[in-house]
């Protein structure tokens, strides 16, 4: 059954889909924007854990190693909406969006190794920012217009063996790219014409993590889960222009501006730290699972030169798990739903006005069986917030909303000779 959805797949999932304004956050301004959660959407709806999970026919973005267990091949694709309520402390405000969030594929080899492959947003960017500047008697002098746009996404092969009985290792390689436009519109009362500043960069490197999964039954039912992950110190490059641009004052940006000049080309090298995941959990195959994920990493340094932000060590503690009455049940389609749920308390690693910014949601979803099949409709909800209405910070409530896709099949059957 999952051959005849490839074509449809591949039609609907390109590299342009993902170059779609898929951010809303005005968090997204710093660095190379706000980094997306590499994780499925069933991941994400038990908490964002996933690090030490294994199975046969569930694919997983945490840890490479997982593939070594994967017996289907599995397609899957996944979009989100997004709506945010942002508050200021002085004015409130609500926008929403819908993006493609990945496609995949993971393919066992044998009943001991697998390889993956895919594509998926690493960082995203849009934000609408405006500040007032008033004169001395409090009139309106002047209006500056950030806005922002564009982001990076990642093109993946990752590959897991088990080496030892109840051990897997894995390994995943990315390649980062993508692009960024920043502007600054600056409006002057009684000018007749605006000056904008633009910013155009385009970011590529390669980013590389390592993992491993043991497992091991504590009873005939219950099995113990423990995984890591390593993701790599590197490298990223960042080259672009700088320019001035010149339009007409008006309510309307509709105008095309015209550049004055370059001021500026640049090329910088941006270092991100390694980040370490550690996740342990326990339950009874195909029915139920609850696990715990923590991960940390040192400072990222992106060459900042604006001096109300820094970054400093960040870290995530996530718990979650999911609920299975019967897989396999032919007789109740309702018993072969899996429930899953979960909650999770992030130190982002911004740092505005000495203000570290945290981010905790609250999270839970379905899956629904296909036909008789493995397949999965996954729906995915979360709640949370981030920042705080003070010191300068904005304070975002979030509602995201998500669906997948996930298909199994069996390839490279033995024929049979009867």
């Amino acid at each position: 059954m999952i051959k005849k959805y490839t074509g449809l797949l591949i039609l609907l999932v390109s590299i342009q889909s993902f170059a779609q304004r898929n951010n809303i956050s005005p968090y997204s301004f710093f660095g190379i924007g706000e980094e997306t959660s590499q994780k499925t959407v069933e991941e994400i709806s038990m908490g964002k854990i996933g690090t030490a999970f294994n199975s046969t026919y569930r694919y997983t973005f945490s840890n490479p190693a997982a593939l070594a267990s994967l017996r289907f091949t599995t397609y899957t694709v996944a979009g989100q909406n997004i709506t945010l309520k942002v508050d200021d402390g002085n004015n409130t405000g609500t926008a929403s969006t819908a993006s493609l969030s990945y496609l995949a594929l993971g393919i066992p080899l044998g009943s001991k190794a697998g390889f993956s492959f895919g594509l998926q947003p690493n960082t995203t960017v849009g934000y609408s920012l405006t500040q007032e500047i008033k004169d001395t008697s409090g009139e309106l002098a002047a209006l500056n217009s950030y806005k922002g746009e564009g982001g990076t996404n990642r093109v993946f092969l990752g590959f897991g063996i088990q080496p030892l009985k109840n051990l897997n290792i894995g390994a995943e390689v990315a390649y980062i790219f993508g692009s960024i436009e920043n502007t600054l519109l600056n409006r002057r009362d009684n000018v007749q014409f605006s000056t904008m500043y633009r910013t155009d960069a385009k970011i590529n490197g390669i980013t590389t993590k390592v993992g491993m999964q043991y497992f091991t039954k504590i009873t005939d039912k219950l099995t113990l889960k423990t995984g890591a992950v390593v993701h790599l110190s590197n490298n990223l490059t960042k080259k672009g222009t700088e320019s001035r641009l010149s339009l007409l004052n008006t309510a309307s940006e509709t105008i095309s501006p015209r550049v004055i000049d370059t001021i500026s080309s640049f090329s910088r090298t941006l270092k991100k730290p390694s980040k370490t995941v550690l996740s342990t959990g326990i339950g009874e195959e195909n029915k139920w699972y609850a696990g715990v994920e923590y991960s940390f990493s040192n400072a990222i340094d992106y060459g900042n030169d604006i001096t109300i932000i820094s970054y400093g060590k960040s870290n995530r503690l996530s718990f979650g798990g999911f609920y299975t009455p019967k897989f396999n049940s032919v007789t109740s389609y309702w018993q072969r739903i899996t429930y899953r749920g979960g909650f999770n308390l992030k130190q982002t690693g911004l740092v505005i006005n000495n203000t570290a910014v945290k981010d905790f949601g609250i999270s839970f979803g379905v899956g629904l069986p296909i036909g008789q099949q493995l397949s999965n409709l996954n729906l995915g909800f979360e709640l949370g917030k981030r920042g705080e209405s003070s010191n300068g910070l904005v304070k975002e409530n979030y509602i995201n909303f998500r669906l997948s896709l996930t298909l199994n099949d069996k390839w490279f059957k033995k024929r049979k000779i009867y």
